[in-house]
C-alpha cells in the first residue's frame, strides 16, 4: 500500500513514520510512504502558500494553486513509476468524520493508495477540497495546529492492517477496539511484583478457561470504561435463550394426593 502525504512539514511526518513498526513496514516493502512539500509547488517567488480569506477574519488560508500543483505532481510521480492502484484523497480536518477502527479497516481493504492533505493556518480553500478531496477525516473532537499529526495517526492505523506489516493478522483482529471490546488485562514476568500476583487462571494451561476468563474481563472493562461499546457488543451478541424445562405430567396417583 502506498501513502502520499502533501504537507508543509515533510520532515515532521518522516520522523514519525520512519520509526518502529511502520518504518520496518516501509523498509520491507509492504508499504511505502512518500512526502511532498507543498511549498515546492508554489508559483510565488517567495514560495507563499497562503493568503488572507475573503470576507475578513482571523488568520490565513491555504490557497488552491500550490496544493493543486502538488497533487498533480503526485499523480505524475506515480505515473512515472508505473504505479497504478485504487486511490482515495483524504483531507485531515476537524470537520471530518471521526476516524474509527472499522473505517481504517475499510481503507486498508478497499484502496491501494491514500493521498493525504495536511492543512494549516485556518484551513484550505473550499474550492480545492471540492476539486480533489474524496473525504475528510478527523482524529477527534479537538483542534490541532496542522494536519501532520493526524496524517501520521491515520497512516499508522491503516498501515498496520496491511498484510506483512505485523507478524500475524491476529495481532490487530483480536486487540482492543478491533474486536468490539476493550482488551482484557495482560501480565508478564515476574509472577509477583509489589505484592501483586498474576491471576492463577493464566498459569493453568487450560486454554478454554483462559479464553473464557479473558472474555469475561473484556466485558467488565468495556462495561466500566466504554458503555457505548458494551451496549453495541451486547446487541450484536444477545445471550442464547434459556431452554424451558419440560414439566412432567402428573400421574393419576399424584393428582389424587
Amino acid at each position: 500500500m502506498r501513502f502520499d502525504i502533501m504537507t508543509l512539514f515533510p520532515e515532521m511526518v518522516e520522523t514519525v513514520l520512519n520509526e518502529s513498526i511502520i518504518g520496518r513496514g516501509c523498509r520491507s516493502g509492504c508499504i511505502s510512504v512518500h512526502t511532498h512539500q507543498i511549498r515546492d509547488y508554489s508559483e510565488d517567488k517567495h514560495r507563499r502558500v497562503d493568503d488572507t480569506p475573503y470576507g475578513g477574519g482571523m488568520g490565513m488560508l491555504m490557497a488552491p494553486p500550490p496544493i493543486w500543483n502538488c497533487y498533480r505532481g503526485v499523480l505524475e510521480q506515480q505515473a512515472a513509476q508505473g504505479y497504478e492502484g485504487r486511490r482515495r484523497v483524504i483531507y485531515l480536518s476537524p470537520a471530518g468524520a471521526v476516524l474509527t477502527q472499522s473505517h481504517a479497516a475499510t481503507l486498508a481493504r478497499d484502496y491501494d493508495n491514500l493521498i493525504l492533505l495536511c492543512g494549516h493556518y485556518e484551513g484550505v480553500d473550499r474550492r480545492l477540497i471540492e476539486e480533489i478531496v474524496d473525504e475528510e477525516i478527523s482524529i477527534g473532537d479537538y483542534v490541532l495546529t496542522g494536519g501532520e499529526l493526524p496524517a501520521c495517526v491515520l497512516v499508522d492505523c491503516v498501515a498496520r492492517m496491511v498484510p506483512g506489516v505485523l507478524a500475524d493478522a491476529e495481532c490487530y483482529e483480536k486487540e482492543s477496539i478491533a474486536s468490539g471490546l476493550l482488551e482484557y488485562p495482560q501480565y508478564t514476568r515476574p509472577y509477583e511484583w509489589r505484592d501483586r500476583v498474576v491471576p492463577e487462571i493464566l498459569l493453568s494451561g487450560d486454554h478454554a478457561k483462559v479464553d473464557a476468563w479473558r472474555l469475561e474481563r473484556s466485558l467488565e472493562e468495556t462495561a466500566a470504561r466504554r458503555p457505548d461499546l458494551y451496549a453495541a457488543w451486547m446487541e450484536a451478541h444477545p445471550p442464547a435463550p434459556e431452554k424451558k424445562k419440560r414439566r412432567r405430567k402428573k400421574t393419576e396417583d399424584e393428582a389424587q394426593q
